[in-house]
């Protein structure tokens, strides 16, 4: 990616968090100017009434804001004050329960109740939270209690609050944001499929599955769900548990593929598959069994990840200590989401801090996560590519050079093993084998260096062309493929051509050197073997018959051109 390219990336990811804390903040202000909180809270036990309860004023604690689950039903009491605006619904975190009950307290101690079992509550338009229309409300009316049944988390009592509406429009131009947020998550989709195509490497599906996690946990955490399918609010609650436990888990295993072999240390590698499974397992639990040690289980769920945060810290700190840049890019687009953990760890272990998902923060994070590692990847997907080409060329060139004579230049018998079916199919259809003759007396009487000038001047004669293909076998053995209306004629004048090219190219030797050849035509369903074969035995016909001429079976032989005081012959 280019300097550019990042820099306008980077501008629309910092407009687009500058855009999602404006009216994040704006939609939450506006909600709370018109919203009632509860003023004291209650405990009891599932047999007890809940009027009951509500009337015995021994029984609320209102200077205590130390929300305790531990028992069995828990009461928030909210007070309407004179010339309050009237609410309709109740709205809280969502977190799995078993009912809800809702009072309506008026000033001469009527009473409307109505209960709403957990499977039946909606979900609110504002991200993670449920609703309830309460009872009947009017001005007589100066108390509402809301009782909860077997709660399994102290957020859904922290963050309850009464109101006249779901959503203002600060929060419907919130959904615009998250919704253009959503619609960034899709591109690194679209990119990792053109990159996955290219280069078959797993961290392009782990991050799309992470990429692809994060989305859905925008969807179900937001009041995006709401627009688009509407689905129940506990629904929504253990897909939400669900998908967080598979965004951690494809996170850890696209650490584990991403990072560079080599840079991180192998403990700690193998280490993050096993907290990938670990965080499945958590989440899989925590949502198909909410209820089990209800008091502490969302204290104990959310304490259960701190080693596999511990893991993945202490695995990108090894990491860039090592000089991995793929965990340069980790540690920058994961901060945010750390710091996320973080918040919601010590709010959620600690009882004294009200528990906070700090969803804002988290929004943002997914912003950071996706593009930073969309850049890692884009970086390393260059990067190997650049490798791969670097490795396939080196493998070309040393398949040219085991394929390449290192004396003449020509190729090989290895080179024709490999090429002698394309060779076959652009049309070369003759078959030529050339063999110096008495080349064992040049070596002997004038030496191996002679003999070697000898042979890289046959080479020269042997003119390879577009139709015409020369190798040497080894030894003093050449052989040409052939195509075109003339192959007798060019295989015979090359043959010809070789005493007057070494004479000119080797001084000093007392005689020509001349060749003999053996040519036949390449018949369709034969191998190189049996042609060779055939070829050959013309070859030694033509040393038997007095050496420097050529035996040939081709179906059209032109006349040869006789080289001057050498004899040659053709038959």
């Amino acid at each position: 990616m280019t300097s550019s390219g990042f820099q306008k990336g980077f501008l629309a990811v910092f407009l687009l968090l500058v855009m999602l804390a404006h009216f994040g903040a704006g939609s939450a202000n506006a909600a709370d100017s018109g919203n009632i909180r509860s003023s004291c809270w209650a405990s009891g036990s599932l047999s007890e009434d809940v009027a009951t309860i509500a009337g015995t004023a021994g029984r609320w604690s209102c200077s205590d804001r130390n929300y305790s689950i531990d028992a069995e039903r828990v009461l928030l009491r909210f007070d309407v004050g004179p010339g309050e605006p009237l609410p309709r619904y109740l709205l809280s975190r969502r977190s799995a329960l078993e009912t809800l009950h809702l009072l309506a307290i008026d000033q001469d101690d009527a009473v409307r109740e109505i209960s709403v079992a957990a499977e039946a509550l909606p979900s609110a338009m504002v991200g993670g939270y449920f609703k309830a229309t309460l009872p009947e409300i009017t001005r007589a009316t100066r108390q509402i209690i809301v009782a909860i049944d077997l709660p399994s988390h102290r957020m859904t009592l922290e963050r309850a609050y009464l109101a006249q509406a779901d959503a203002g429009s600060g929060g419907m131009r919130f959904l615009l944001i998250l919704a253009g947020l959503s619609g960034m998550l899709v591109m690194p989709l679209i990119f990792n499929v053109a990159f996955y195509r290219i280069l078959r490497e797993p961290f392009v599906l782990w991050h799309s599955a992470l990429t692809l996690s994060l989305l859905v946990t925008i969807l179900v955490s937001s009041g995006l769900s709401v627009v688009l399918f509407d689905p129940p609010a506990m629904t929504l609650n253990w897909i939400t548990a669900i998908v967080f436990g598979m965004t951690v888990a494809s996170g850890m295993m696209f650490t584990y593929s991403f990072i560079e072999p080599g840079l991180m240390h192998p403990v700690l590698r193998r280490l993050l598959p096993y907290c990938a499974a670990w965080a499945l397992f958590l989440s899989i639990f925590h949502a198909a069994f909410p209820f089990v040690a209800r008091p502490r289980q969302s204290s104990a769920y959310t304490a259960a990840f701190a080693p596999i945060l511990a893991v993945f810290l202490m695995a990108n700190i090894d990491a860039l200590r090592r000089g991995s840049r793929a965990a340069r890019f980790q540690a920058i687009g994961y901060a945010p989401m750390v710091l996320v953990g973080l918040i919601r760890f010590v709010t959620g272990v600690i009882p004294w801090f009200d528990s906070t998902d700090a969803m804002l923060l988290f929004y943002a994070g997914c912003v950071c996560e996706v593009f930073f590692t969309t850049l890692g990847l884009a970086e390393r997907f260059v990067t190997m590519r650049h490798e791969r080409d670097h490795a396939r060329t080196v493998a070309n060139v040393l398949e040219k050079l085991s394929e390449t004579d290192p004396l003449t230049g020509l190729l090989n018998r290895r080179a024709i093993e490999g090429q002698f079916k394309q060779l076959r199919a652009d049309g070369f259809t003759t078959l030529a084998i050339i063999d110096l003759d008495h080349f064992k007396t040049i070596n002997d009487v004038y030496g191996h260096a002679a003999g070697d000038a000898v042979l890289k001047a046959v080479a020269d004669a042997l003119e390879p062309s577009p139709d015409v293909s020369a190798y040497r076998l080894g030894g003093e053995e050449f052989v040409l493929f052939l195509r075109g209306d003339n192959v007798g004629h060019e295989a015979e004048r090359r043959r010809q051509a070789i005493p007057a090219l070494v004479a000119s190219a080797v001084t000093g030797l007392q005689r020509p050197v001349t060749a003999s050849m053996g040519m036949t035509d390449c018949i369709a369903e034969e191998g190189f073997a049996e042609i060779y074969e055939r070829a050959d035995k013309l070859l030694y016909e033509a040393k038997s018959a007095g050496r420097n001429r050529t035996r040939s079976t081709t179906r059209a032989t032109p006349a040869p051109r006789a080289a001057p005081n050498k004899g040659a012959m053709i038959a």
